[in-house]
Parts: C-alpha cells; sequence; structure tokens
C-alpha cells in the first residue's frame, strides 16, 4: 500500500512505498526492502538500465573530478554486479561509439562471476593473488590510468572488526594501484566516514600530486562511507620510497 507524504512544488502528491511485515521475514529485512523502494537513486537505475544505484556514486565523482577520460584504461576492482563498469564503458568511450575520441578500456575484476556488460572485459580473479598484477597488465597490454575500488567486507556487526577489515580492503587495493598505475593515474576507492586513515592519507598525500576525500551524493546519508580520490600518481619509485621509508 501507500501514503502519501507531502506535495511537490507542481501540487502532485508524492507516494511513499511502505512495506508490511511478512511472516518468516525480519524487521530489519523488512525496512531495508521499503528503503530501496523508496530510493530515488535504486528507481533511476532501473529506468536507466544501470545494475545498481551505485552507479551513481562513480557517475557523481567523474563529474567533479574528470578522471574517467576518453581513452582511459581503467581497473574495477570488485566490480560486482558491474554498476561502476557501466558508467566507465561510456565515459572512456571503450565502445568506440565516438569515432572522434580515443577508445578506451575497462576490464573489471571480482571473486565472483559477473555477467557480461558490453564494452568491459571482465575477469573473476583474486586481486590479491601473487600474479595479479602481472595478469591485469597483460590484459590491459600495459598500465591502467585509473584504478578503482567500491569493495566492502561483510558486516560482522562489530564495528571495530568492520573498521579493520574496511581499511584493510583499501591498503590492499592502494599497493595493487601503486604497482599497475600508470604516471599521472588516479585512484578511487571507499573509505571510511572520516576518509582514509592517517597513514593511508600520508602515503596517498606522498605519492599522488591531489587527495580528495568526499562523500557523492549518492551515498546515502545514513552510510558512514566516503571516497578517496588520489589524482596525479607520481610513480612506483616514490610509493616504494614511501613504503619503506618509515622503518628505521
Amino acid at each position: 500500500m501507500t501514503e502519501g507524504k507531502g506535495t511537490s512544488g507542481r501540487g502532485q502528491r508524492e507516494l511513499r512505498v511502505r512495506v508490511k511485515t511478512a511472516k518468516g521475514r525480519k524487521l530489519s529485512s523488512t525496512l531495508w526492502l521499503e528503503r530501496q523502494l523508496n530510493d530515488p537513486y535504486v528507481q533511476r537505475a532501473k529506468k536507466e538500465g544501470y545494475r545498481g544505484r551505485a552507479a551513481y556514486k562513480i557517475l557523481e565523482l567523474d563529474d567533479r573530478y574528470g578522471f574517467l577520460k576518453p581513452g582511459a584504461r581503467v581497473v574495477d576492482l570488485g566490480c560486482a554486479p558491474g554498476g561502476w563498469c557501466q558508467v566507465a564503458v561510456a565515459r572512456v568511450n571503450a565502445l568506440g561509439q565516438n569515432p572522434k575520441k580515443p577508445v578506451g578500456t575497462v576490464l573489471g575484476v571480482d571473486l565472483q562471476e559477473v555477467e557480461p556488460i558490453p564494452g568491459a572485459e571482465l575477469h573473476q580473479l583474486d586481486f590479491l593473488s601473487d600474479d595479479a598484477d602481472e595478469k591485469v597488465k597483460g590484459w590491459l597490454g600495459g598500465r591502467a590510468d585509473v584504478v578503482m575500488s567500491d569493495m566492502a567486507a561483510a558486516a560482522s556487526g562489530h564495528k571495530a572488526t568492520d573498521h579493520l577489515r574496511i581499511v584493510a580492503l583499501v591498503e590492499a587495493a592502494l599497493a595493487f594501484a601503486f604497482d599497475v598505475l600508470e604516471d599521472e593515474g588516479t585512484f578511487v576507492a571507499k573509505v571510511l566516514a572520516g576518509g582514509a586513515e592517517n597513514e593511508m592519507q600520508a602515503m596517498l598525500k606522498r605519492n599522488f600530486r591531489k587527495v580528495a576525500n568526499v562523500k557523492p551524493p549518492a551515498s546515502r546519508s545514513d552510510s558512514s562511507e566516503k571516497f578517496v580520490v588520489a589524482q596525479g600518481f607520481r610513480g612506483r619509485q616514490v610509493a616504494t620510497q614511501a613504503a619503506g621509508g618509515d622503518e628505521d
């Protein structure tokens, strides 16, 4: 059923979907379903053919920072279900639909199999495996201009544990980026509400010309997530020195 809630500037009645608690379904599941049904980004994703509302996070980040340029080579870590890849394909001209612009490459990797996406090359791969970096470089035919990650660890319900898991994922994604990024490349990753950890923030600033921690409009207001956007990679030599420079 639906309930009216307020009116728009045009005098149209806004409808909010209310979900009744079903037998065998937890209250938390009912509330999640209700939120999904009333989320404008979820509704927009269905209309525009994206695989999830997360697509709008990378759209909004790219609108602001402009890292998905035509001709760019992009690696999407933990790409399932594929919304970020869909956005990247269009913006780097991976399908070559605009003959006046260079054709880019979009490579998505995930532990699980992902349904094909036109214009994207998808691989089932553990990016933490020893030979993952070389495999990616081989598939790309060189280094990447952008490494992006929307990965999140499964919630345990214990804040401290979840915090450590997310930090570990971002650190792993950054280490991967150091190995595969082209000079002046961009690293984009989901982090926590406070942004990148202090140590990681310092490492990012040593190795990239610009570092921003931002919460795009598509990120739910009650979510603790933010995204780090690091641009202008200074090169592997600086990254190597930074990694080993803290030891006496």
